[in-house]
């Protein structure tokens, strides 16, 4: 008996050492974790949170507002959905993919950052059109968030070059290995609807999600959801080019970040930090490790309800936060002069709010 044990004892360590795994993690020091402090102070601010409600479909991720008020959403089984201002809910389009961030070109046709598939246009009718799905002979593995400039370029998210979304059952999938290996997979890419190019504006981020452009187009906006931060990248004048850190250690995962009225931007909390998470930062071989063990052992996100929008100078200036009854992982806010909408991950529902 006692000889049984240690050949299972071996096997066990054997296993947890040796069994392959698709990540190869890399060292980093996770900031220490401030926590909801200061300027990110817990309160109940979306306490009365409106939800419209989309049931059956789930994962209104992102939304989008056309000149007359209607918004669309994506949701997990490739849809994209019309929602009137009566309340209506239509299906406006399959996208064949899982779409993501949503914006409108300025020929009313809707951008759509597929996860599945590259970056897609959806014309009034409905019908889908592909613009790309590689740069230089690389394919877009997991196209996740989309803004476009006043010069008309669509700037778009490729959240992880190794992890694609559908190679790895889902973007919920893909984005927990992407950030448990910390490889510096994402990037932030161009496409120029003039000349059909795509083009590579910013590369080596650690899971590269939300994408906002300023309206001037002077700068972009980038969250680097694996290091808890908020990038800033010149597009014009003499810094062009350049990237500086707007807005670090956040107490969350940013998701999606979008303009707002009166110069802010607002980012979604889609989870609180995990201080398990944290404390493996450094060892590489841990993480390994954990990714050996069966999934409910390993880290996992936590879905919150927290957005916060923030200026051009980084300055936090607004701070909104639930307690989930009503949404949950929430992934970002779409302000429009009469109302900030609230997106989510995996919900079924947009929540929304007056806006500050």
């Amino acid at each position: 008996m006692f000889r049984l044990l240690l050949i299972l004892l071996a096997a066990a360590v054997l296993y947890l050492l040796t069994w392959p795994v698709p990540v190869d993690p890399v060292a980093w020091e996770a900031p220490e974790d401030a926590g909801y402090v200061g300027d990110f102070a817990a309160n109940d601010a979306l306490a009365d949170l409106e939800r419209i409600d989309i049931a059956p479909w789930h994962g209104p991720e992102d939304v989008a507002v056309d000149r007359v008020g209607n918004l669309y959403t994506g949701t997990e089984d490739g849809k994209i959905l019309r929602i009137a201002g009566d309340g209506t809910v239509s299906e406006f389009a399959d996208t064949g993919g899982r779409p993501l961030g949503l914006e409108f070109d300025a020929d009313g046709n809707l951008l759509v950052a597929n996860a599945y598939l590259g970056l897609q246009s959806v014309d009034a009718g409905g019908a889908v059109t592909l613009l790309t799905d590689e740069v230089e002979g690389s394919p877009i593995r997991y196209a996740d968030d989309v803004d476009v400039a006043p010069d008309g370029r669509i700037y778009f998210s490729d959240a992880s070059t190794k992890f694609g979304a559908s190679e790895y059952d889902s973007t919920y999938g893909a984005s927990l290995l992407d950030i448990l290996e910390h490889g510096s997979h994402g990037r932030v890419l161009v496409y120029d609807p003039t000349t059909g190019e795509t083009g590579t504006v910013m590369a080596g981020l650690d899971f590269a999600n939300g994408v906002a452009v300023d309206r001037a187009g002077r700068f972009l906006l980038v969250n680097e959801t694996g290091t808890y931060r908020v990038l800033k990248h010149w597009l014009a004048g003499p810094r062009a080019g350049e990237t500086e850190i707007l807005i670090d250690n956040l107490p969350g995962f940013p998701d999606n970040i979008n303009p707002g009225e009166d110069g802010r931007f607002w980012v979604g909390l889609v989870s609180p930090r995990s201080a398990q998470l944290d404390s493996l930062s450094g060892r590489p071989l841990l993480r390994k490790i954990v990714q050996r063990l069966p999934e409910a052992l390993r880290p996992a996100a936590v879905p919150s309800t927290h957005v916060f929008a923030i200026d051009a100078e980084g300055n936090v200036v607004a701070n909104l936060q639930g307690d989930g009854t009503k949404l949950h992982a929430v992934t970002g806010a779409v302000e429009t002069r009469d109302a900030l909408y609230l997106t989510s991950l995996f919900g079924t529902a947009i929540g929304r709010v007056p806006p500050p």
